[in-house]
Protein backbone atom coordinates (compact mmCIF):
# COMPACT_ATOMS: atom_id res chain seq x y z
CA UNK A 1 0.00 0.00 0.00
CA UNK A 2 1.44 3.29 -0.70
CA UNK A 3 2.58 5.70 1.84
CA UNK A 4 0.35 8.01 2.93
CA UNK A 5 0.95 11.87 1.75
CA UNK A 6 1.27 14.68 4.59
CA UNK A 7 1.56 18.69 3.85
CA UNK A 8 5.21 18.23 4.53
CA UNK A 9 6.36 15.87 1.97
CA UNK A 10 8.33 16.68 -0.80
CA UNK A 11 5.57 16.99 -4.22
CA UNK A 12 6.75 15.80 -7.37
CA UNK A 13 4.19 15.91 -10.16
CA UNK A 14 2.70 12.62 -9.23
CA UNK A 15 2.47 13.22 -5.50
CA UNK A 16 0.85 16.37 -6.76
CA UNK A 17 -1.43 14.40 -8.59
CA UNK A 18 -1.53 11.57 -6.02
CA UNK A 19 -2.24 14.03 -3.38
CA UNK A 20 -5.35 16.49 -5.28
CA UNK A 21 -7.03 13.31 -7.01
CA UNK A 22 -9.34 12.65 -4.41
CA UNK A 23 -10.40 16.76 -4.23
CA UNK A 24 -10.64 16.70 -8.27
CA UNK A 25 -12.83 13.46 -7.68
CA UNK A 26 -15.05 15.63 -5.11
CA UNK A 27 -15.23 18.35 -7.05
CA UNK A 28 -16.05 16.12 -10.27
CA UNK A 29 -18.71 14.35 -8.57
CA UNK A 30 -20.38 17.18 -6.60
CA UNK A 31 -20.72 18.77 -10.47
CA UNK A 32 -21.91 15.78 -11.64
CA UNK A 33 -25.09 14.96 -9.32
CA UNK A 34 -25.49 19.18 -9.61
CA UNK A 35 -26.56 18.70 -13.18
CA UNK A 36 -28.32 15.55 -12.46
CA UNK A 37 -31.05 17.74 -11.48
CA UNK A 38 -31.09 19.37 -14.77
CA UNK A 39 -30.85 16.17 -16.48
CA UNK A 40 -34.04 15.28 -14.83
CA UNK A 41 -35.79 18.32 -14.69
CA UNK A 42 -34.99 18.68 -18.43
CA UNK A 43 -36.44 15.31 -19.54
CA UNK A 44 -38.80 14.72 -17.25
CA UNK A 45 -40.71 18.68 -16.50
CA UNK A 46 -39.90 20.07 -19.77
CA UNK A 47 -37.70 23.21 -21.05
CA UNK A 48 -40.18 25.92 -19.17
CA UNK A 49 -38.75 24.67 -15.62
CA UNK A 50 -35.33 23.29 -16.77
CA UNK A 51 -34.78 26.99 -17.94
CA UNK A 52 -36.30 28.05 -14.52
CA UNK A 53 -33.48 26.51 -12.63
CA UNK A 54 -30.85 27.83 -14.80
CA UNK A 55 -32.23 31.18 -14.50
CA UNK A 56 -32.58 31.17 -10.52
CA UNK A 57 -29.89 29.06 -9.38
CA UNK A 58 -27.19 31.83 -9.91
CA UNK A 59 -28.88 34.35 -7.62
CA UNK A 60 -28.66 31.27 -4.70
CA UNK A 61 -25.22 30.93 -5.60
CA UNK A 62 -24.21 34.26 -5.10
CA UNK A 63 -25.59 34.05 -1.59
CA UNK A 64 -23.84 31.02 -0.67
CA UNK A 65 -20.45 32.08 -1.63
CA UNK A 66 -19.83 32.95 1.63
CA UNK A 67 -18.56 29.04 1.97
CA UNK A 68 -16.01 29.47 -1.00
CA UNK A 69 -15.26 32.66 0.98
CA UNK A 70 -14.63 31.42 4.78
CA UNK A 71 -13.46 27.72 3.25
CA UNK A 72 -11.02 28.66 1.13
CA UNK A 73 -9.87 31.99 2.50
CA UNK A 74 -10.08 29.54 5.99
CA UNK A 75 -8.43 26.77 5.01
CA UNK A 76 -5.51 28.83 3.70
CA UNK A 77 -5.27 30.29 7.07
CA UNK A 78 -5.32 27.26 9.19
CA UNK A 79 -2.87 25.88 6.89
CA UNK A 80 -0.20 28.45 7.25
CA UNK A 81 -0.86 27.88 10.95
CA UNK A 82 -0.14 24.90 11.26
CA UNK A 83 3.14 24.98 9.45
CA UNK A 84 3.89 27.82 11.86
CA UNK A 85 3.39 24.80 14.41
CA UNK A 86 0.54 25.89 16.61
CA UNK A 87 -1.54 22.94 16.23
CA UNK A 88 -4.08 24.48 19.66
CA UNK A 89 -4.24 27.93 17.06
CA UNK A 90 -5.41 25.87 14.31
CA UNK A 91 -7.86 24.07 16.17
CA UNK A 92 -9.36 27.32 17.39
CA UNK A 93 -9.34 29.10 14.42
CA UNK A 94 -10.97 26.07 12.26
CA UNK A 95 -13.89 26.02 14.89
CA UNK A 96 -14.68 29.81 14.78
CA UNK A 97 -14.46 29.86 10.77
CA UNK A 98 -17.18 27.10 10.73
CA UNK A 99 -19.45 28.62 13.82
CA UNK A 100 -19.24 32.29 12.20
CA UNK A 101 -20.73 30.49 8.69
CA UNK A 102 -23.34 28.93 10.17
CA UNK A 103 -24.59 31.81 11.81
CA UNK A 104 -24.33 34.39 8.20
CA UNK A 105 -25.70 30.96 6.43
CA UNK A 106 -28.74 31.10 8.39
CA UNK A 107 -29.07 35.19 8.15
CA UNK A 108 -29.14 34.53 4.20
CA UNK A 109 -31.58 31.91 4.29
CA UNK A 110 -33.91 34.35 5.69
CA UNK A 111 -33.10 37.46 3.00
CA UNK A 112 -33.49 34.93 0.56
CA UNK A 113 -36.88 33.39 1.56
CA UNK A 114 -38.31 36.98 1.85
CA UNK A 115 -36.68 38.61 -0.96
CA UNK A 116 -36.66 36.00 -3.13
CA UNK A 117 -39.63 36.76 -5.76
CA UNK A 118 -38.99 40.48 -5.97
CA UNK A 119 -35.43 39.60 -6.95
CA UNK A 120 -36.67 37.35 -9.82
CA UNK A 121 -38.74 40.24 -10.88
CA UNK A 122 -36.12 42.41 -11.20
CA UNK A 123 -34.27 40.05 -13.39
CA UNK A 124 -36.78 39.56 -16.04
CA UNK A 125 -38.28 36.66 -14.76
CA UNK A 126 -42.40 36.91 -15.56
CA UNK A 127 -45.13 34.49 -16.02
CA UNK A 128 -44.05 30.33 -16.05
CA UNK A 129 -40.98 30.98 -15.94
CA UNK A 130 -41.30 33.23 -12.58
CA UNK A 131 -43.40 30.66 -10.86
CA UNK A 132 -41.21 27.67 -11.16
CA UNK A 133 -38.04 29.77 -10.28
CA UNK A 134 -40.14 31.35 -6.99
CA UNK A 135 -41.03 27.25 -6.24
CA UNK A 136 -36.91 25.77 -6.74
CA UNK A 137 -35.64 28.82 -5.60
CA UNK A 138 -37.81 28.83 -2.03
CA UNK A 139 -36.93 25.48 -1.17
CA UNK A 140 -33.49 25.65 -1.76
CA UNK A 141 -33.00 28.78 0.40
CA UNK A 142 -33.76 26.83 3.44
CA UNK A 143 -30.88 24.71 2.94
CA UNK A 144 -28.67 27.02 2.39
CA UNK A 145 -26.64 27.38 5.66
CA UNK A 146 -25.60 23.82 4.76
CA UNK A 147 -24.64 23.98 1.66
CA UNK A 148 -22.37 27.09 2.79
CA UNK A 149 -20.73 24.04 4.72
CA UNK A 150 -20.51 21.17 2.28
CA UNK A 151 -18.74 24.13 0.03
CA UNK A 152 -16.30 25.10 3.17
CA UNK A 153 -15.16 21.55 4.05
CA UNK A 154 -14.15 20.40 0.07
CA UNK A 155 -10.93 23.15 1.65
CA UNK A 156 -11.08 22.03 4.80
CA UNK A 157 -11.10 17.99 4.21
CA UNK A 158 -7.99 18.71 2.52
CA UNK A 159 -6.75 20.86 4.93
CA UNK A 160 -7.01 18.23 7.63
CA UNK A 161 -5.26 16.04 5.66
CA UNK A 162 -8.50 13.68 5.02
CA UNK A 163 -9.01 14.46 1.08
CA UNK A 164 -10.27 10.90 0.68
CA UNK A 165 -12.30 11.05 3.31
CA UNK A 166 -14.43 14.54 2.09
CA UNK A 167 -14.74 12.85 -1.62
CA UNK A 168 -16.48 9.66 0.38
CA UNK A 169 -18.83 12.09 2.31
CA UNK A 170 -19.45 13.93 -1.60
CA UNK A 171 -20.26 10.28 -3.12
CA UNK A 172 -22.85 9.91 -0.11
CA UNK A 173 -24.49 13.17 -1.28
CA UNK A 174 -24.37 12.89 -4.20
CA UNK A 175 -25.84 9.16 -4.36
CA UNK A 176 -28.38 10.62 -1.99
CA UNK A 177 -29.29 13.19 -4.77
CA UNK A 178 -29.25 11.40 -7.75
CA UNK A 179 -31.65 8.61 -6.04
CA UNK A 180 -34.03 11.15 -4.89
CA UNK A 181 -34.05 13.20 -8.00
CA UNK A 182 -35.33 9.97 -9.41
CA UNK A 183 -37.92 9.12 -6.77
CA UNK A 184 -39.42 12.82 -6.86
CA UNK A 185 -39.46 13.56 -10.41
CA UNK A 186 -39.15 10.29 -12.30
CA UNK A 187 -41.29 8.54 -10.12
CA UNK A 188 -43.59 10.82 -7.96
CA UNK A 189 -43.73 13.41 -10.93
CA UNK A 190 -43.15 15.94 -8.46
CA UNK A 191 -41.57 17.94 -11.33
CA UNK A 192 -39.21 21.52 -9.83
CA UNK A 193 -40.09 20.64 -6.06
CA UNK A 194 -38.47 17.29 -6.53
CA UNK A 195 -36.12 18.43 -7.68
CA UNK A 196 -35.33 20.97 -4.62
CA UNK A 197 -36.34 18.81 -1.69
CA UNK A 198 -33.63 16.40 -3.24
CA UNK A 199 -30.62 18.85 -3.61
CA UNK A 200 -31.62 20.64 -0.20
CA UNK A 201 -31.56 16.92 1.78
CA UNK A 202 -28.46 15.81 -0.37
CA UNK A 203 -26.96 19.31 1.31
CA UNK A 204 -27.78 18.72 4.18
CA UNK A 205 -26.43 14.91 4.31
CA UNK A 206 -23.09 16.76 2.90
CA UNK A 207 -23.14 19.16 5.67
CA UNK A 208 -23.70 16.86 8.56
CA UNK A 209 -21.33 14.08 7.33
CA UNK A 210 -17.69 16.26 8.14
CA UNK A 211 -19.26 18.33 11.29
CA UNK A 212 -19.61 15.32 12.67
CA UNK A 213 -16.68 13.60 12.47
CA UNK A 214 -13.98 16.51 12.90
CA UNK A 215 -16.44 16.98 16.01
CA UNK A 216 -15.66 13.59 17.48
CA UNK A 217 -11.95 12.44 18.22
CA UNK A 218 -9.87 11.92 14.86
CA UNK A 219 -6.77 11.42 13.78
CA UNK A 220 -7.20 14.31 11.09
CA UNK A 221 -4.77 17.64 11.63
CA UNK A 222 -8.45 19.25 12.66
CA UNK A 223 -10.77 19.65 15.60
CA UNK A 224 -14.14 20.89 15.74
CA UNK A 225 -14.67 22.25 19.51
CA UNK A 226 -14.02 25.62 21.81
CA UNK A 227 -13.25 28.27 20.15
CA UNK A 228 -12.92 32.54 21.56
CA UNK A 229 -13.89 35.27 19.24
CA UNK A 230 -10.94 36.62 16.80
CA UNK A 231 -12.08 39.25 14.40
CA UNK A 232 -8.69 39.70 13.48
CA UNK A 233 -8.77 35.65 12.36
CA UNK A 234 -12.15 36.47 10.57
CA UNK A 235 -10.69 39.57 8.91
CA UNK A 236 -8.02 37.47 7.56
CA UNK A 237 -10.12 34.55 6.45
CA UNK A 238 -12.86 36.20 4.50
CA UNK A 239 -9.76 38.84 2.96
CA UNK A 240 -8.32 35.36 2.17
CA UNK A 241 -11.29 34.42 0.84
CA UNK A 242 -12.65 37.10 -0.62
CA UNK A 243 -11.06 35.90 -4.25
CA UNK A 244 -13.60 32.95 -4.48
CA UNK A 245 -16.01 34.94 -3.19
CA UNK A 246 -15.77 37.75 -5.92
CA UNK A 247 -15.69 34.74 -8.48
CA UNK A 248 -18.69 33.48 -7.00
CA UNK A 249 -20.23 36.24 -7.20
CA UNK A 250 -19.12 37.29 -10.28
CA UNK A 251 -19.49 34.28 -12.32
CA UNK A 252 -23.09 34.24 -10.61
CA UNK A 253 -23.79 37.61 -12.24
CA UNK A 254 -22.60 37.50 -15.60
CA UNK A 255 -24.52 34.15 -15.74
CA UNK A 256 -27.64 36.41 -15.10
CA UNK A 257 -26.50 38.86 -17.77
CA UNK A 258 -26.70 35.93 -19.93
CA UNK A 259 -29.40 34.94 -19.19
CA UNK A 260 -30.73 38.58 -19.91
CA UNK A 261 -28.84 39.43 -22.93
CA UNK A 262 -30.36 35.56 -24.20
CA UNK A 263 -34.20 36.49 -23.41
CA UNK A 264 -33.32 39.57 -25.69
CA UNK A 265 -31.82 37.63 -28.49
CA UNK A 266 -33.21 34.58 -28.53
CA UNK A 267 -35.69 33.72 -26.22
CA UNK A 268 -36.31 30.58 -23.99
CA UNK A 269 -34.40 28.60 -25.81
CA UNK A 270 -31.20 30.64 -25.46
CA UNK A 271 -31.69 30.32 -21.66
CA UNK A 272 -32.05 26.79 -21.66
CA UNK A 273 -29.52 25.99 -24.47
CA UNK A 274 -27.08 28.21 -22.09
CA UNK A 275 -28.27 26.09 -19.37
CA UNK A 276 -26.47 22.92 -20.69
CA UNK A 277 -23.54 24.68 -21.97
CA UNK A 278 -23.27 25.97 -17.66
CA UNK A 279 -23.54 22.21 -16.90
CA UNK A 280 -21.13 20.94 -19.18
CA UNK A 281 -18.63 24.34 -17.84
CA UNK A 282 -19.60 22.85 -14.52
CA UNK A 283 -18.29 19.50 -14.44
CA UNK A 284 -15.01 20.24 -16.69
CA UNK A 285 -13.94 23.09 -14.54
CA UNK A 286 -14.54 21.62 -11.53
CA UNK A 287 -11.16 19.65 -12.33
CA UNK A 288 -9.32 22.64 -12.34
CA UNK A 289 -11.16 24.12 -9.34
CA UNK A 290 -10.24 20.56 -7.73
CA UNK A 291 -6.69 20.79 -8.75
CA UNK A 292 -6.15 24.11 -6.92
CA UNK A 293 -8.57 23.49 -3.91
CA UNK A 294 -6.45 20.20 -3.30
CA UNK A 295 -2.97 21.81 -3.83
CA UNK A 296 -3.35 24.66 -2.05
CA UNK A 297 -2.91 23.86 1.35
CA UNK A 298 0.29 22.42 -0.01
CA UNK A 299 1.50 25.91 -0.91
CA UNK A 300 -0.04 27.75 2.49
CA UNK A 301 2.32 25.21 4.48
CA UNK A 302 5.09 25.91 2.30
CA UNK A 303 4.85 29.36 2.33
CA UNK A 304 4.46 29.33 6.57
CA UNK A 305 7.05 27.02 6.77
CA UNK A 306 9.51 29.54 4.53
CA UNK A 307 10.62 25.94 2.31
CA UNK A 308 10.80 28.21 -0.66
CA UNK A 309 12.11 25.42 -2.77
CA UNK A 310 9.44 23.39 -2.19
CA UNK A 311 6.88 26.03 -3.03
CA UNK A 312 8.55 26.81 -6.78
CA UNK A 313 8.76 23.26 -7.26
CA UNK A 314 5.11 22.84 -6.48
CA UNK A 315 4.01 26.09 -7.97
CA UNK A 316 6.01 25.14 -11.39
CA UNK A 317 4.92 21.60 -11.72
CA UNK A 318 1.07 22.66 -10.92
CA UNK A 319 1.25 25.61 -13.73
CA UNK A 320 2.59 22.34 -16.29
CA UNK A 321 -0.58 20.00 -14.99
CA UNK A 322 -3.19 22.37 -15.63
CA UNK A 323 -1.64 23.08 -18.72
CA UNK A 324 -1.99 19.25 -19.65
CA UNK A 325 -5.69 19.28 -18.59
CA UNK A 326 -6.81 22.26 -20.17
CA UNK A 327 -5.71 20.80 -23.97
CA UNK A 328 -7.11 17.10 -22.92
CA UNK A 329 -10.57 19.06 -21.64
CA UNK A 330 -10.72 20.93 -24.93
CA UNK A 331 -10.52 18.40 -27.29
CA UNK A 332 -13.03 16.36 -25.00
CA UNK A 333 -15.23 18.72 -25.01
CA UNK A 334 -15.54 19.51 -28.55
CA UNK A 335 -15.60 15.64 -29.11
CA UNK A 336 -18.72 15.16 -26.98
CA UNK A 337 -20.76 18.35 -27.61
CA UNK A 338 -23.03 16.68 -29.86
CA UNK A 339 -23.67 13.39 -27.44
CA UNK A 340 -24.14 15.69 -24.27
CA UNK A 341 -26.43 18.10 -26.24
CA UNK A 342 -28.23 15.34 -27.23
CA UNK A 343 -28.79 13.93 -23.91
CA UNK A 344 -30.16 17.18 -22.22
CA UNK A 345 -32.50 18.47 -25.43
CA UNK A 346 -32.70 15.53 -27.97
CA UNK A 347 -36.78 15.87 -27.17
CA UNK A 348 -36.23 19.11 -29.21
CA UNK A 349 -34.32 19.38 -32.40
CA UNK A 350 -34.09 23.08 -32.97
CA UNK A 351 -33.13 23.59 -29.39
CA UNK A 352 -30.46 20.48 -29.74
CA UNK A 353 -28.75 22.20 -32.71
CA UNK A 354 -28.72 25.61 -30.67
CA UNK A 355 -27.05 23.86 -27.86
CA UNK A 356 -24.81 22.31 -30.14
CA UNK A 357 -23.29 25.19 -31.57
CA UNK A 358 -23.38 26.78 -28.60
CA UNK A 359 -20.96 24.25 -26.48
CA UNK A 360 -18.53 23.65 -29.81
CA UNK A 361 -18.18 27.74 -29.53
CA UNK A 362 -17.79 27.83 -25.12
CA UNK A 363 -15.42 25.22 -25.09
CA UNK A 364 -12.70 26.60 -26.79
CA UNK A 365 -12.03 28.46 -23.53
CA UNK A 366 -10.86 25.52 -21.82
CA UNK A 367 -7.86 26.36 -23.07
CA UNK A 368 -7.25 29.11 -20.66
CA UNK A 369 -9.91 29.04 -17.84
CA UNK A 370 -7.37 26.79 -15.64
CA UNK A 371 -4.93 29.20 -15.72
CA UNK A 372 -6.83 32.25 -14.09
CA UNK A 373 -8.37 30.02 -11.88
CA UNK A 374 -5.09 28.35 -10.41
CA UNK A 375 -2.97 31.50 -10.25
CA UNK A 376 -6.51 32.78 -8.11
CA UNK A 377 -6.13 29.72 -5.96
CA UNK A 378 -2.54 30.24 -5.50
CA UNK A 379 -2.84 34.18 -4.67
CA UNK A 380 -5.03 33.12 -2.21
CA UNK A 381 -2.97 30.27 -0.66
CA UNK A 382 -0.45 32.61 -0.35
CA UNK A 383 -2.98 34.74 1.80
CA UNK A 384 -2.60 37.33 -0.75
CA UNK A 385 -6.53 37.88 -1.01
CA UNK A 386 -6.11 41.44 -2.45
CA UNK A 387 -4.44 39.94 -5.66
CA UNK A 388 -6.57 36.70 -6.15
CA UNK A 389 -9.53 38.99 -5.50
CA UNK A 390 -8.53 41.62 -8.45
CA UNK A 391 -8.05 38.41 -10.64
CA UNK A 392 -11.48 36.66 -9.56
CA UNK A 393 -13.44 40.05 -9.89
CA UNK A 394 -11.83 41.17 -13.12
CA UNK A 395 -11.39 38.07 -15.31
CA UNK A 396 -15.45 37.13 -14.62
CA UNK A 397 -17.56 40.63 -13.93
CA UNK A 398 -15.71 42.91 -16.09
CA UNK A 399 -14.09 41.39 -18.54
CA UNK A 400 -16.55 38.48 -19.31
CA UNK A 401 -19.73 40.97 -18.57
CA UNK A 402 -17.70 43.45 -20.98
CA UNK A 403 -17.82 41.03 -23.65
CA UNK A 404 -21.33 39.51 -23.22
CA UNK A 405 -22.36 43.12 -24.10
CA UNK A 406 -20.37 44.34 -26.83
CA UNK A 407 -19.79 40.97 -28.56
CA UNK A 408 -23.21 40.73 -29.65
CA UNK A 409 -23.55 44.14 -31.26
CA UNK A 410 -20.02 43.52 -33.54
CA UNK A 411 -20.61 39.88 -34.31
CA UNK A 412 -24.43 39.23 -33.75
CA UNK A 413 -26.10 35.98 -31.36
CA UNK A 414 -22.52 34.27 -31.77
CA UNK A 415 -20.31 36.71 -29.85
CA UNK A 416 -22.47 35.42 -26.62
CA UNK A 417 -20.83 31.93 -26.92
CA UNK A 418 -17.53 33.33 -27.59
CA UNK A 419 -17.34 36.02 -25.09
CA UNK A 420 -15.49 33.59 -22.15
CA UNK A 421 -12.66 32.79 -24.37
CA UNK A 422 -12.59 36.81 -24.94
CA UNK A 423 -12.73 37.37 -21.49
CA UNK A 424 -10.14 34.26 -20.65
CA UNK A 425 -7.30 35.66 -23.07
CA UNK A 426 -6.94 39.22 -20.98
CA UNK A 427 -7.42 37.49 -17.90
CA UNK A 428 -4.33 35.20 -18.38
CA UNK A 429 -2.84 38.21 -19.45
CA UNK A 430 -3.44 40.05 -15.90
CA UNK A 431 -2.84 36.12 -14.25
CA UNK A 432 0.55 36.91 -16.21
CA UNK A 433 1.57 40.30 -14.45
CA UNK A 434 0.71 39.71 -10.90
CA UNK A 435 2.98 36.17 -11.63
CA UNK A 436 5.86 38.28 -12.44
CA UNK A 437 5.48 40.91 -10.17
CA UNK A 438 5.27 39.50 -6.76
CA UNK A 439 7.83 36.73 -7.78
CA UNK A 440 10.40 37.83 -5.43
CA UNK A 441 8.03 38.65 -2.96
CA UNK A 442 6.85 34.84 -2.75
CA UNK A 443 9.83 33.25 -3.50
CA UNK A 444 8.19 30.59 -6.22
Amino acid sequence: MAKSLSLADHFDSRKLLRYTLPTIAMMVFTSIYSVVDGLFVSNFAGKTPFAAVNFIYPLLMILASVGFMTGTGGSALVAKILGEGDKERAHRTFSLVIYFSIVVGIVLAIIAFIFLEPIARLMGAEGEILLESIRYGRILSLSLPAFILQMMFQSFMVTADRPSLGLLFSFISGCLNILLDYIFIALCGWGIEGAAIATALSQVVGAILPVAYLASPNKSLLRLGRTRWSGADIAQTCLNGSSEMATQISLSLVVMLYNVQLLRYIGEDGVAAFGVVGYIQFIFISIFLGYSIGSSPIVSYNHGARRHDELRGVVRRSLRIVGLFAVVLTILAELLATPLSRIFVGYDEGLFLLTRKALTIYSISFLLQGFSIYASSMFTALNNGVVSAVISFSRTLIFESGAVMLLPLLVGIDGIWWAVTVAECVAVALCSFFFVHLQKRYHY
